[in-house]
């Protein structure tokens, strides 16, 4: 079947053919049937260099052979009894060593979901309802991440999240003056910041001011989060917070943590952490915070995630990664430049982000960095997917330890074919 086809099919099945609002496309979205290391093909067997990497989960590449045989062992052995098992201990000690934060690690069926807990073992420790997020990050869909997470607006981006929830979330600016005056809201008792910046570093936050803002978080005795989703494994072994040595409370994790299956983990200190333990009381409750999940921490998973760790650990992952990112910067500006275009390529570690219309983001605002017109985002994502190229989301994408200079000089050729189109068109100038 055609990709149009499978639309057609989709649509009558799924809410607007999609099980994520993201891969919505018209007039349709590709298919994907199979996908190895930096690529993957579609149902109508086109080829596509990869920069999403399933939503920059595969931080090894498709299908790495240590990854998948894990897999296949694991699944002739046992594929679920919601049983304790060896393996979720293995993984949690892989955590533990490698985050600076984590004295015990919990796992999740998500990075949603570990937002979700981060937040409730914030309140629950500091006995305050309210928690102080940034302008602009992300940290999952459920209630209490939506307000402030679209850059300049305090609406919740969704119908259906009640008033009374969006009045326990404060927002302010990425700016350690901001924080420290929200925080003297006393009914604040808990800080959750994106570690990259918003949009896993779109909106950049400087080594300085992720500093700040954790002081200033110290300094009011707030339970610090590092949502970790996205830069844990992929900026260090031990994330941001290794690299940069400015350690929180708690930190959340997804994606390549699960060695890019689903799942998500909060790992932190272990007084925050043990408010989940059986064994201990608090007001009469028995673990004192909640938390179930029937797949948490499941043997499918953490095989996978047991047969990444030792990989991921040693930093010729991330170093691959980030060298690959680079070359793709370097080349996307060089080619703006040649076409004349107002803007840059830009990001740290493995990620690039594409700005326009500005020389640099240093100064805009997160909603005048995310504000890019819609004609030039699709422009530039339907381009980009004739010519068998992919991005992430927006005008970002991701780099694994797959690609090669070969791979990244081939999709630079697309970029460059895309620009000169959008130039000539008037999309771009």
């Amino acid at each position: 079947m055609s990709n149009s086809e499978l639309s057609s099919r989709a649509r009558a099945a799924l809410p607007g053919g999609v099980s994520h609002e993201l891969r919505y496309r018209a007039p349709h979205p590709v298919f994907i049937e199979r996908a190895s290391g930096a690529e993957k093909w579609d149902a109508e067997g086109r080829r596509y260099i990869d920069f999403k990497m399933g939503s920059a989960s595969q931080m090894l590449g498709h299908g790495h052979p240590a990854v998948v045989e894990a897999l296949q062992r694991q699944a002739d052995q046992a594929i679920f009894s919601a049983d304790c098992h060896a393996a979720e201990t293995e993984w949690a000690e892989w955590v533990n060593r490698l985050f600076p934060c984590a004295e015990r690690t919990r796992f999740t069926a998500s990075g949603s979901e570990a937002t979700m807990l981060a937040m409730r073992l914030g309140r629950a420790w500091s006995g305050k309802d309210r928690v102080l997020r940034v302008d602009g990050h992300y940290h999952g869909w459920h209630d209490h991440a939506l307000k402030g997470a679209k850059a300049g607006s305090l609406q919740a981006a969704s119908l259906g999240v009640p008033d009374a929830v969006n009045g326990l979330v404060e927002v302010c600016a990425a700016d350690p003056q901001a924080m420290q005056a929200a925080l003297q809201d006393n009914s604040i008792g808990t800080v959750i910041i994106e570690a990259s910046g918003a949009n896993y570093g779109s909106v950049p936050l400087s080594v300085e001011t992720l500093r700040a803002l954790h002081d200033a978080a110290r300094a009011a005795g707030a339970v610090l989060i590092f949502d970790e989703i996205i830069t844990g494994l992929r900026w260090s072994p031990g994330g941001r917070q290794a690299r940069d040595s400015i350690v929180p409370d708690l930190t959340t994790l997804a994606k390549v943590v699960t060695g890019g299956l689903p799942g998500g983990a909060v790992c932190g200190r272990a007084d925050l952490m043990e408010l989940m333990n059986n064994a201990a009381a608090r007001d009469g409750l028995s673990p004192p915070v909640s938390h179930k999940g029937t797949f948490n921490g499941s043997p499918l998973i953490a095989a996978a995630a047991c047969a990444a760790m030792p990989l991921l650990a040693t930093g010729e992952v991330q170093a691959q990664a980030d060298a690959m990112a680079e070359r793709l910067r370097d080349g996307l500006n060089a080619r703006m430049a040649r076409h004349g275009i107002v803007g840059c390529a830009y990001g740290e570690s493995s990620t690039c982000h594409l700005l326009f219309g500005a020389a640099n983001p240093e100064g805009l605002s997160p909603a005048a960095i995310r504000n890019v017109p819609p004609a030039l985002v699709a422009g530039l994502r339907c381009g980009l997917l004739a010519r068998g190229v992919d991005l992430m989301s927006h005008t970002s994408c991701v780099t694994s330890a797959a690609h090669t200079p070969e791979l990244i000089d081939e999709a630079l050729d697309a970029f460059d074919a895309v620009f000169a189109a959008l130039v000539q068109d008037g999309v771009l100038q």
